[in-house]
């Protein structure tokens, strides 16, 4: 399994890391080791033929699922559908959902929970330019 760690940090940030995707192997959240207040982000891989080993539905957060390699199915309820790379699968609350790896490769996913309707706003309606000398 990867390890998550954390490079640095600041008042105002958290940088880490759960190491190169290529290779990664099990589930790491990350909202503890970043301090996230708005969501938590979790890195998945499952193996082929692997699903994870359980059903699940949340009662105030949404999730969604950001496929990175390898392909499968994905079960909402009672709908079940083709998932790849590139993929990604918004599920609402009060559902039931899993995944399983079809392909010959692992797949590796991204899954971020989020409240469900607590989105405001966002991008540039949340966002103003500043001027800021660059440092990079």
């Amino acid at each position: 399994m990867s390890e998550l760690k954390m490079l640095n940090s600041g008042n105002k940030f958290a940088h880490t890391s759960v190491g190169t995707l290529q290779g990664f192997e099990g589930k790491q959240f990350v909202k503890d080791i970043i301090g996230s207040t708005s969501c938590e982000i979790s890195f998945g891989t499952l193996p082929t033929g692997a699903a994870v080993p359980f059903y699940h539905s949340h009662k105030e957060n949404e999730e969604h699922y950001i496929i990175l390699s390898g392909a499968g199915r994905f079960q909402v309820d009672d709908d079940a559908f083709d998932i790849a790379a590139g993929s990604i699968v918004r599920v609402a609350t009060h559902c039931d959902r899993n995944l399983k790896c079809t392909s010959q490769e692992p797949m590796t996913y991204i899954c971020i929970q989020a409240k469900e309707g607590s989105l405001g706003n966002y991008t540039q309606s949340d966002a103003e330019i500043t001027e800021r000398e660059n440092k990079m």
